[in-house]
């Protein structure tokens, strides 16, 4: 408990150094005056300002308290390997090698190397990639989160990382419970945006199919829910499939056809992304329908290969390697030293020939 004190009170005066609330130069106030406001021992006071000492945002003048250091223009890289460590989801697939290109054209521009890790979205290795970055002694980390929605998710990893003092940036997804800045979609607003436009086309019953394990799946199923709440007469129309990365998508599949082949089948179906809305195109053509005419269909993320199906997948923007370069030039802001600011993007819809206006009434 002794441990989590002392790193609670750092934390939040050196919040209040880099918020400006103390300035450089200025005098802190006095243990005394920090173990009554923070309600701690003289012991966690001393170990939170050794621990600022170190870092080298304050100084003690003998018999004179504790000053505020020149924190800005002393923070220098934890130590020069010019190499910087990239962990994502993926590698080699998807939308991951844009991704990669973009932050790898910046920091290489600047001096840098790559090392590169995926997890295939397990938890266990996330964990050890980021122990493999810590023990290279790379100078900064950019990290997609593996099962970022996971409740109850062990992140202690993240504290060995703050320990070690590496900048740390997220990208796609980020945890809550952590201050590390991050980039990524507005998935609810995007997700949103796509469904309500399918109700306007005439779609009332829409199948949303998402993957809930990862921030990005439980933003766009919220996206699909809020489109219904503001069409409440025909809200109870919608039907959910959910699905976690690490299971067999078999059943999943099973459950679509059974709602396609049902008396009250969808018409239009939006899917997690565009790798599994193309597996759902197969779906669908496998019970003899036909894209767009009896069945819609909309990914995410805009898939290359979206661009060569037929139809013409309907999709959702990804920056991808406008992502790269934009986590490249932060993460080495923050080599730096520099205060960086978290990026939400706002994307754009890209309509193509997978959907189409449901001009027949469906019967409720």
């Amino acid at each position: 408990m002794s441990e989590i004190k002392y790193e609670n009170v750092k934390d939040k005066i050196k919040n209040l150094i880099k918020n400006g609330k103390y300035d450089v130069g200025s005098k802190l106030p006095t243990e005394s005056e920090l173990m009554e406001k923070y309600g701690v021992s003289r012991y966690t006071i001393r170990r939170a300002a050794g621990e600022l000492e170190s870092e080298r945002f304050i100084y003690r003048v003998q018999g004179g308290g504790m000053y505020v250091d020149d924190w800005k223009k002393q923070r220098k890289p934890v130590n020069d390997s010019k190499l910087i460590g990239v962990i994502t989801t993926h590698l080699a697939d998807y939308i991951f090698p844009r991704i990669i290109s973009g932050i790898d054209r910046i920091i290489t521009e600047n001096g840098y190397s790559l090392i590169l890790n995926n997890t295939h979205n397990s938890c266990e290795r996330e964990e050890k990639a980021i122990q493999r970055m810590i023990d290279n002694q790379v100078s900064g980390l950019i990290i997609e989160p593996s099962q970022s929605a996971l409740p109850n998710k062990d992140l202690s990893i993240y504290t060995k990382l703050k320990e070690a003092g590496i900048p740390t940036l997220f990208i796609n997804a980020h945890y809550p419970q952590l201050d590390f800045p991050y980039l990524e979609l507005d998935d609810t607003k995007a997700e949103e945006e796509m469904t309500d436009h399918l109700i306007k086309l005439g779609h009332k019953r829409i199948l949303g199919v998402f993957q809930i394990d990862d921030m990005q799946g439980a933003n766009r199923l919220k996206g699909f829910l809020d489109a219904y709440m503001g069409h409440p007469d025909i809200s109870y129309l919608s039907e959910t499939v959910m699905y976690h990365s690490q299971q067999d998508m078999n059943p999943v599949f099973k459950k679509t056809v059974n709602l396609l082949e049902g008396t009250e089948a969808p018409t239009a179906i939006v899917c997690y992304n565009d790798d599994l809305a193309i597996q759902m195109m197969n779906v669908i053509r496998s019970i003899d329908l036909k894209i767009p005419e009896d069945v819609s269909i909309a990914g995410f993320d805009d898939f290359v290969m979206g661009h060569y199906v037929i139809p013409k997948l309907t999709t959702v923007e990804h920056p991808k390697e406008r992502m790269g370069v934009d986590a490249a030039k932060m993460i080495l802001k923050m080599i730096a030293g520099e205060e960086v600011e978290s990026k939400l993007y706002e994307v754009k819809m890209i309509y193509n020939g997978s959907i189409s206006s449901k001009v027949k009434e469906i019967e409720s």
